[in-house]
């Protein structure tokens, strides 16, 4: 099914990152460059928490205390910046519709790994039902992306998604104590401006 741009209207995110990087982006001396683990769950793109300066915030002090080579972040400082984002041609995972596009993904990459002669990427680190580090979903997010690009497909803009963490907010919850939303942007002209977040 094709998809339609501008099916989400503008959303307001915050980043989450050292302050003197924040200060920069503010500024208008940087931009913010995009993450590329392999374990980012939407894909490589720059991450920004929907509608959330304190999640943003709670990330930045994490990082802080986990400081590591391999996560590329150094945080000295913790802090966040908003954003005004408009998703653009959007891969919105909360669509019902997207599933097929997803599965066609997992399928080719798959069959290229299998061909290769290369494990497939997995889901690690699980927590509370729910897997930290998404190996496998980046793959396929990447591959979606690399499959429109040979189709000649218009490529995405953005990646969105809900993303359910933490133990039960309560006993017998349906609800975890740190579900949020993300939103990947993958072309920065999404992105129309940032903002002082008053913290």
């Amino acid at each position: 099914m094709k998809r339609t741009p501008n099916t989400l209207g503008p959303l307001v995110g915050f980043h989450g990152c050292d302050r003197r990087v924040g200060e920069a982006v503010l500024a208008g001396g940087n931009l913010l460059q995009p993450s590329k683990n392999d374990y980012d769950w939407l894909g490589h793109g720059i991450y920004f928490w929907v509608d959330s300066s304190e999640r943003g915030m709670d990330w930045a002090r994490e990082q802080m205390g986990r400081q590591t080579k391999q996560s590329g972040t150094q945080i000295s400082e913790p802090f966040v910046i908003g954003a005004f984002i408009y998703p653009g041609l959007c891969l919105n995972l909360t669509d019902y519709g997207i599933g097929p596009q997803l599965l066609s993904a997992y399928s080719t990459l798959s069959k290229t790994l299998k061909g290769l002669g290369t494990p497939l990427p997995k889901n690690t680190r699980r927590r509370g039902g729910t897997y930290l580090m998404r190996n496998l979903d980046c793959a396929v997010i990447n591959t979606v992306h690399l499959l429109r690009a040979k189709g000649g497909e218009e490529r995405y803009q953005t990646v969105y998604g809900v993303f359910e963490e933490g133990g039960q907010l309560y006993k017998n919850a349906g609800f975890r104590k740190k579900t949020h939303v993300q939103i990947a942007v993958i072309d920065p002209a999404c992105i129309l401006g940032y903002f002082r977040v008053n913290t």
